[in-house]
């Protein structure tokens, strides 16, 4: 670009400007795809996605405008956000982790006692579990003289309470059954969750 260019670009600009001032707007200036410069009071809608900026009446930048962000910008930027709330809880975890244990023997201790209890309602739920069962055997061997039970076309239909005590122990049986496999999958989980602390845990400290 010559010397009598850039001199008329210049005076546009600060005439421009100065016109801009006078009438309390604001000056643009962008450069569109073709590296063409443009000014103006107002960013026509063709334009309206590119950076531009905002100039006072001297023809100074006093703020920028970016355009608008491409989809790739925006999922590298929402990725990056993603790693930094990732490292921000890490961070906040091995804080917590430091401040509640000073050894591996404190959370294996730990992870011991939380294991124990599982443990022990699984076994409370399996004994009662036994229990239920055994009833069950019983109502069933009782419904067994009984219709729909026996196979016996003359013997008499079986009495409402029977089956409806049939019925109840054998939901009770399910919600307990659903319950031991709970605890068992609990156990398995603060098992992992406590291991993870311990690898976390060395390696925070350098340990082997």
């Amino acid at each position: 670009m010559n010397t009598i260019v850039i001199k008329s670009l210049l005076l546009l600009c600060l005439s421009v400007g100065v016109a801009a001032a006078q009438s309390g707007q604001r000056l643009f200036r962008w450069v569109d795809t073709d590296g063409v410069v443009h000014y103006g009071d107002s960013i026509p809608p063709e334009y309206s996605e590119l950076e531009r900026q905002v100039l006072n009446e001297h023809g100074i930048t006093i703020d920028v405008m970016q355009a608008k962000k491409t989809a790739a910008q925006l999922a590298e930027e929402r990725h990056l956000e993603e790693l930094r709330l990732a490292r921000e809880l890490q961070a906040r975890a091995d804080q917590n982790l430091l401040a509640t244990y000073l050894s591996v023997d404190e959370i294996l201790l730990h992870r011991d006692r939380r294991v124990e209890l599982f443990q022990a309602q699984a076994r409370v739920t399996e004994l009662y579990l036994k229990n239920l069962q055994r009833r069950m055997d019983s109502l069933r061997s009782e419904a067994a003289n009984f219709r729909p039970y026996s196979v016996n076309p003359d013997a008499p239909i079986i009495d409402p309470e029977l089956a409806n005590d049939m019925t109840t122990t054998k939901e009770t049986i399910v919600r307990h059954e659903r319950n031991l496999q709970k605890f068992h999958d609990d156990e398995l989980l603060i098992v992992a969750r406590f291991d993870g602390d311990v690898d976390r845990f060395r390696r925070i400290k350098g340990l082997n």
